[in-house]
């Protein structure tokens, strides 16, 4: 029988590497925090880690601009730190993946100073998009994602593109440049055992060539446009696989793509591109039943056996947060946090965590103007807050800020901590057997246990309105997004609970596995 690839239902663990762990004691996390730290991670119970962008980077955009692939930026270490970090998580049995931002590049990046320094139409310009103005503006009225034009004119007259910060410019997937230069990337990595990749803005990389203007309404983060979807991205892909194929162990792709459909999503995952993608349906989905099975069955349908769930990561409010919006009381966002992980966990495919979400961390809404990095809050003029408060570095112990970020010294993490964050700290909540983390480690011990005799299906078991209920095999999913206690249908046992049952069944805002008698 063939063996399943690793990646088929595992549950990864994104490290936003500023904001996990600092060793160096500069009030920033780096690579050797990470390497520290992961006896915590495989106690957590996960089977891999993800580590965002640190590479060489001005951070402009937090490592999202890269200056050079091939190195390690000096807030985060070097290639040997690197090296030591793969070494000691595949001795905790922890693969490693790592982020990869193939649209653009930093505006620091040498190939885009050649351009700035080389005239219109040369070889070095054609690495980028760079065109001619029209009427005495930009060629086109295409919108960057952090807000503003997605244009900036250079002294010559031209303009180049820039989909996100004018610090970050597109690449121009149609010179065979690019395609040369990533492939040599990723055969750097993979020589030094990276596990996969993360392909930042997956849909991106290929635009229209006619540049067509389009209404600003169709310019968001969606395939099918002339900005995004182009389907010779997918060319892209199935050079990469063949790539990744020749190497042992199974190394994986998995995309972020936003896309209008699942069925669209489904394209980027066949048989020859990429292993995974993102599924932010589940993510975007309202705290409703209706909603969360739609989104299972739209799923599975599209993608088979092995998809993707997540909740949280470093570009969305926590799922904490998200989930008090509108709640009768407090206290319900960390409730029906802990009840979708527990229906997520039960899903088939991986499920990838984004830390911090382990210990039940809320979206910091409170950080002062004057910390604030994200390129969108300073290009929308405060207007749109941006990212930075899922960005917050860990607590880790202790009764107050930095609660043990730093490993030496006690330098300000480069975000402030809210202060009520003792008591959600690591060391807090490992002595507490109730906590947020005490029932991640709990559920992900039980998930590892039982899901290599789960079948890659489920069964839809009849339930009341607001209820979502199926088994996968012998395991049985309740989840009571509703208001009214329910009652459990028939089983054997109960497994695990996101919070107490009382004698009128499942509480609202949680959810059960049982055993199928």
């Amino acid at each position: 029988m063939e063996t399943l690839p690793w990646w088929h239902d595992a549950v990864v663990y994104q490290i936003y590497v500023r904001s996990f762990a600092d060793a160096d004691g500069d009030g920033v996390g780096d690579l050797e925090g990470v390497r520290r730290r992961l006896p915590y991670l495989s106690a957590l119970g996960v089977d891999a880690v993800w580590l965002t962008p640190f590479y060489r980077s001005p951070m402009v955009d937090g490592g999202y601009d890269v200056a050079d692939h091939r190195d390690v930026d000096p807030l985060f270490g070097d290639l040997a730190t690197f090296d030591r970090l793969v070494a000691d998580a595949h001795a905790h049995d922890l693969k490693v993946i790592v982020d990869l931002v193939p649209n653009h590049t930093s505006s620091a990046h040498p190939w885009f100073r050649e351009a700035l320094a080389a005239p219109k139409g040369s070889p070095e310009r054609d690495r980028y998009i760079f065109r001619d103005g029209v009427d005495g503006g930009p060629p086109n009225n295409w919108r960057s994602v952090f807000g503003g034009p997605a244009w900036t004119q250079v002294p010559d007259g031209q303009w180049y593109l820039h989909l996100f910060a004018p610090e970050q410019p597109d690449l121009n997937w149609r010179n065979p440049e690019i395609h040369a230069e990533f492939l040599d990337i990723l055969r750097f990595w993979l020589g030094r055992g990276v596990d996969g990749f993360r392909i930042d803005v997956a849909m991106g990389l290929y635009k229209d060539e006619a540049l067509p203007s389009i209404p600003e309404e169709a310019q968001d983060l969606r395939s099918g446009t002339p900005i995004w979807g182009r389907p010779e991205v997918h060319d892209v892909y199935r050079e990469w696989r063949k790539l990744l194929d020749r190497f042992d162990g199974h190394r994986m792709l998995v995309g972020e793509v936003w896309t209008d459909s699942v069925e669209d999503l489904a394209r980027y995952v066949r048989g020859d591109e990429l292993h995974q993608c993102f599924n932010f349906a589940w993510l975007e989905a309202p705290w409703d039943a209706a909603a969360f099975r739609s989104v299972i069955d739209d799923t599975l349908a599209a993608l088979g056996a092995a998809p993707t769930w997540v909740l949280s990561n470093h570009d969305v409010v926590r799922h904490v947060t998200r989930y008090a919006e509108g709640a009768p009381e407090p206290g319900v966002g960390a409730a029906r946090a802990r009840a979708a992980v527990l229906a997520m966990l039960a899903l088939p495919g991986s499920v990838y965590l984004y830390q911090g979400e382990e210990l039940g961390l809320p979206e910091v809404t409170d950080l002062p103007p004057e910390v604030r990095q994200d390129p969108t809050f300073f290009r929308t003029g405060g207007e749109v807050p941006g990212r930075d408060g899922c960005r917050v570095p860990l607590p880790w112990s202790g009764s107050r800020p930095p609660f043990g970020f730093s490993l030496t010294g006690s330098a300000a993490p480069w975000l402030p901590q809210p202060a009520d964050w003792a008591e959600l700290t690591v060391e807090r909540q490992l002595a507490d057997p109730e906590s947020m983390l005490s029932f991640y480690r709990k559920v992900l011990a039980l998930r590892r246990s039982l899901v290599g005799a789960l079948p890659d299906r489920i069964g839809w078991l009849d339930s009341p309105d607001k209820v979502l209920a199926f088994a996968r095999g012998d395991l049985i999913c309740v989840l009571n997004c509703g208001r009214g206690h329910v009652a459990l249908p028939p089983h054997r046992t109960m497994l695990a609970a996101s919070g107490p049952l009382t004698a009128d069944g499942l509480p609202p805002d949680t959810a059960a596995w049982l055993a199928a008698r």
